[in-house]
């Protein structure tokens, strides 16, 4: 075994070394906290602790992996084999398939992913005959993912009155009737979503005890990645796992903890100093991945946070060039200002595509970016857009398979009946539907027992639906001779799927018929690589992807665009951050409590943190929303960066076809392109210094009164206008120039 702690930095050795007991490790950005899990477990190894006495959780397959195949190369496949790595959805399923018997479910249980959640709830809020537009599939799913992670399942819901009158009110009174039939149908189908598989794990661990203590047992040593990310159940499993040995390592940043909206708790690492009262704790601060200014750039925002484990992050890199911040005249501006910079950078210092990313808060900030990119030539991909296994042809085939598996997946057999046509229609199927819900049986069990239903089908439809529960029930009867690639391959050819789509020859038809190779492409290296080859449990692997583990080699060399919450774990080394005004970085939604401002303040610091090289802020006078032109106010982000690491300018495109010199960059060049870039006439970066000062109410702020701000200094109110929460003052601050503020952010003083 190599001397992996020479690898390692005193604290990282620290943490690496400390195996007994509790222990937390605070991981700045880019501080090498994977090095650190990774060469914890080895250490662990080498002190002659059982690789199946270990349980390490992250919360991406990709994570898991990475780890995996680092501990692989360090003390080989068999050992790490034994590890109980991945992800807490992939681990927790293994969990409740070994005991599946103790809550009633058939170990072959179905994963819903969210697209047969929804197709779920759409036809119950149908069946009900309930408005659509009300009763919104999406919102629904939300609701039932947030009572699920509080532990109000839809047995009790009826006993929280605060609940049934929110939904009173939210003009959904039939909101418990859908979540009722929802779990309902669940069960029939013997099928989890991905809340299920922690809430059922929570009550195996919970209501009985033989399981517990088995587990705490198996599980002596438990290491969690990202542990700010963990919601409320999450945490209760965890704690309850450890209880007997605690021997619980928890490692993440409270800086970057981002998705309170999934339920993520911050209360969970920053008082895990409670939950263990003799824990050690060490924190990483040096940075490996950025420039002193990008890192320098990154504190000096985050320390506006008062909720927070203070740490001071630093750097040996080299010190790098300063952030630019740029103001645009208009979203279509911004979309050219940063096709033109990727272009320049690309052609100057030889770098590829795929160096670039841009992140943005909201995915309708992509569209004119994407116009920008192609006008260019620029190749780019969304980040999280429609995954590998979404595709319509990839699901249709993994219907049939999940189907195999489990024949009473409703859902499953709904998408595949009549696919491709095999004269069995709509009308047909809503009476298989009514008779299951009757019977509360499986559609499975209705077509099993046909001749025992008074279902009013005619004869020849009668046979059809015989011949397809014939052509199911071979696939079932071959499940156990056959390995997972053999048994696709013939479900593809043999139900009419292949010869469907080999016969469309339009571009979009050829493309499927290749995605559908590709599957299988990937189902022989599963079969190649895994002694578990069976279908089963290549479905209970896909079942648990995400759109991070399936991207295709051809979008490699590729401009990144994606969400900020999208971009956490990665890192480029040329990052825009764009559309940094209020309202939309921080969210409008930011502005009801200090907890959601910080957490948009965490947001910002995320993205910032992704930057190796070169970090582009910007921002524009305008923004086109609700199919008009909004005027947009500077992020109150950007006046809380310092700004001795920025160099500010303001710009605009002019369509002519003229030469321009370009003063945005530090080197000037010319360029040919018919939309150029030049600053105003007049326009200097101001230099600003800190000033003290008492805050004033700013409700009694007006006209001709002399203030002062923190940053900008002593300055007179030219204009109040707007009303309540978007009151602004136009204010002239001497040596600065006029600054148009919103009152409700602004920390001004009156004299």
């Amino acid at each position: 075994m190599e001397n992996y702690l020479d690898q390692l930095n005193p604290e990282q050795k620290k943490a690496v070394e400390h195996i007994q007991g509790p222990l937390m490790v605070i991981a700045g950005a880019g501080s090498g906290k994977t090095r650190v899990l990774t060469y914890r477990i080895v250490h662990m190894l080498a002190n002659n602790i059982q690789p199946f006495n270990i349980l390490a959780l992250t919360f991406t397959n990709k994570a898991a992996k990475e780890m995996r195949d680092r501990i692989e190369s360090i003390v080989g496949n068999n050992i790490a084999s034994s590890l109980w790595m991945g992800t807490f959805h992939s681990v927790f399923s293994r969990i409740l398939r070994i005991e599946s018997d103790k809550l009633n479910y058939p170990q072959n249980f179905t994963i819903y992913d969210t697209d047969d959640a929804k197709s779920l709830i759409r036809g119950i809020i149908k069946e009900l005959d309930l408005d659509k537009d009300i009763y919104k599939v999406s919102v629904i799913l939300n609701r039932i993912s947030s009572l699920k992670n509080n532990f109000i399942t839809s047995e009790n819901y009826a006993n929280h009155t605060e609940l049934i009158q929110t939904d009173k009110i939210a003009k959904r009174p039939d909101f418990e009737r859908i979540y009722r039939t929802y779990d309902q149908r669940c069960i029939k189908a013997s099928a989890m979503d991905f809340d299920d598989l922690l809430l059922n794990t929570y009550k195996l661990l919970n209501n009985f005890p033989e399981i517990i203590l088995k587990y705490q047992n198996k599980f002596q040593f438990i290491l969690i990645d990202e542990y700010q990310d963990t919601n409320h159940v999450q945490y209760l499993i965890i704690k309850k796992l450890a209880a007997l040995n605690e021997n619980i390592c928890v490692v993440g940043d409270d800086a970057q903890s981002i998705y309170s909206f999934r339920g993520a708790r911050i209360e969970n690492i920053l008082n895990f100093k409670n939950d263990y009262p003799d824990h050690k704790s060490y924190k990483l601060e040096q940075n490996y991945r950025s420039t002193s200014t990008i890192v320098e750039t990154a504190n000096s925002l985050i320390e506006h946070n008062e909720n927070q484990i203070k740490k001071t992050v630093w750097t040996n890199n080299e010190e790098g060039e300063k952030i630019v911040v740029c103001k645009c005249g208009s979203d279509s501006d911004e979309g050219r200002l940063i096709a033109n910079t990727i272009f320049e950078i690309k052609m100057r210092e030889q770098v590829f595509a795929k160096d670039f990313a841009v992140l943005y808060r909201t995915n309708a900030q992509s569209r004119p970016i994407e116009e920008a990119l192609r006008k260019q030539n620029i190749p780019y991909k969304i980040y999280g857009g429609l995954s590998f296994y979404q595709r319509k042809e990839i699901k249709d085939i993994l219907a049939y398979c999940r189907l195999t598996v489990n024949p009473n997946d409703d859902e499953a057999l709904k998408r595949i009946i009549n696919y491709p046509s095999r004269g069995i229609g709509s009308t047909t199927l809503q009476k298989l539907i009514i008779l299951a819900n009757e019977n509360k049986i499986s559609i499975w069990e209705v077509l099993n027992n046909l001749e025992n239903f008074n279902h009013n089908i005619n004869k020849g439809t009668t046979a059809k639906l015989h011949d397809f529960n014939t052509l199911i029930k071979s696939y079932i009867s071959q499940q156990d001779n056959n390995d997972a690639y053999f048994l696709v391959e013939h479900i593809a050819k043999s139900s009419g799927v292949f010869h469907d789509l080999y016969n469309d020859k339009s571009p979009e038809g050829v493309s499927r018929f290749e995605n559908i190779q590709e599957l299988l492409n990937g189902l022989k290296d599963f079969c190649e690589n895994t002694d578990e080859n069976r279908l089963e449990n290549y479905m209970q692997d896909v079942a648990l992807l995400t759109n991070q583990d399936n991207e295709k080699a051809e979008d490699f060399n590729k401009v990144t665009l994606m969400t900020v919450h999208a971009a956490k774990g990665l890192e480029f080394p040329y990052v825009f951050i764009v559309g940094l005004e209020q309202n939309l970085f921080p969210s409008m939604m930011s502005g009801d409590s200090q907890e959601n401002l910080e957490e948009e303040r965490r947001l910002f610091y995320v993205a910032i943190t992704r930057a190796k090289k070169r970090l582009f802020l910007s921002h524009t006078s305008n923004r086109f929303k609700w199919g008009q032109y909004i005027d947009c106010e500077p992020s109150r982000f950007l006046y809380e960066i310092n700004e001795e690491h920025t160099t500010r300018t303001e710009v605009f495109v002019k369509k002519e076809k003229k030469y321009y010199k370009r003063k945005y960059f530090s080197k000037q060049q010319k360029t040919t392109n018919k939309e150029k870039i030049i600053p105003p006439k007049g326009f200097k970066k101001a230099s600003l210094i800190q000033h003290n000062i008492k805050n004033s109410n700013t409700n009694n702020i007006q006209n001709g009164m002399q203030v002062r701000h923190s940053k900008f200094g002593t300055g007179k109110v030219l204009e109040i206008s707007g009303e309540d929460i978007n009151k602004k003052a136009t204010i002239f601050f001497d040596g600065i120039g006029q600054k148009q503020l919103l009152l409700r952010f602004a920390k001004l003083e009156i004299l």
